[in-house]
């Protein structure tokens, strides 16, 4: 019976989760009936599979070094799952604009801010995003000398932070980029995010939304070995000579390599040992004049 009541529980707990992923907090905190669910889906997931909005915080160089998810905060401080994310009909106009859906707030796009590490980041006026206005040009509340946020942060990609723009794209603009869009999912603001991979910061992210993965150049250049035996074993025996190493080469190489090293450390031994018979005469020396 105990097992039995475990997975009802269990079961109760996978409903609510996919019932908050889905709804968000369009229900103002207060649950919807069965009906009021079934009715609610019936008219949200057609809109979030056609109509999806992808936002990351893309730098000059077209790396999406942020992409952004429900729980991702705006400059406004609250989620991105807080803001309008879901359209019957994608706006003409450029950029899409994503509203604060919490009262009084006057943010009137999602704005994506980074982090260092998990600490915010200061304006050059050194006073943090909060400290600043939402809207307009996000002047500072706290002083009078600033001009609007402006953050010399700068981010894993090596670009400056405020040269990266927070882009809202649809799922055809995204791929005639050459993005990837994942699957279509009926849970409410994901944003940018497709899959796992998706968490990483931009400059470790090796796919087409990221730094993307390594050329195939990149991949079967010879290394010159110079930091470990068995890399400079496979390393070129030419610089003029692009021909991959075949079998002898390569055991005439690691053989070469091997007595290479095997004579440093017979040198750095035998100086080891010559040390030490040094330092024996010059104790025994000292012993013998202290002697009566």
């Amino acid at each position: 019976m105990e097992r039995l009541h475990f997975q009802g529980a269990a079961g109760a707990i996978d409903d609510y989760l996919e019932y908050r992923r889905i709804v968000g907090e369009d229900d103002g905190g207060k649950l919807f009936t069965p009906e009021e669910y079934e009715a609610y889906k019936k008219n949200v997931l057609p809109m979030r599979t056609q109509n999806r909005l992808f936002v990351s915080w893309r730098s000059p160089t077209g790396i999406d070094c942020k992409l952004v998810g429900p729980e991702t905060p705006c400059f406004c401080t609250h989620r991105y799952k807080q803001h309008k994310t879901d359209f019957k009909e994608l706006p003409a106009d450029r950029p899409i604009l994503l509203p604060c859906k919490v009262s009084k707030c006057p943010c009137k796009s999602y704005h994506f801010v980074p982090l260092n590490g998990s600490q915010p980041i200061r304006c050059r006026c050194k006073h943090f995003a909060d400290d600043h206005n939402v809207t307009g040009s996000y002047i500072c509340t706290k002083c009078s000398n600033c001009s609007g946020f402006h953050s010399s942060f700068t981010c894993g990609c090596s670009q400056p932070a405020y040269t990266h723009d927070t882009i809202v794209e649809t799922k055809e603009e995204r791929q005639a980029l050459g993005k990837p869009v994942g699957q279509d999912v009926p849970y409410a603001a994901m944003g940018g995010l497709t899959g796992f991979s998706s968490l990483a910061e931009g400059y470790m992210r090796l796919d087409d939304s990221g730094i993307g993965a390594p050329s195939r150049g990149f991949l079967e250049t010879p290394d010159d070995g110079g930091s470990h035996p068995f890399l400079r074993a496979y390393g070129p025996t030419s610089s003029n000579n692009k021909d991959p190493p075949d079998g002898n080469q390569v055991v005439s190489t690691m053989r070469r390599s091997e007595e290479e090293d095997m004579a440093f450390f017979e040198k750095r031994y035998q100086e080891r040992l010559k040390k030490e018979k040094e330092q024996k005469k010059q104790s025994s020396k000292t012993t013998k004049t202290q002697r009566p």
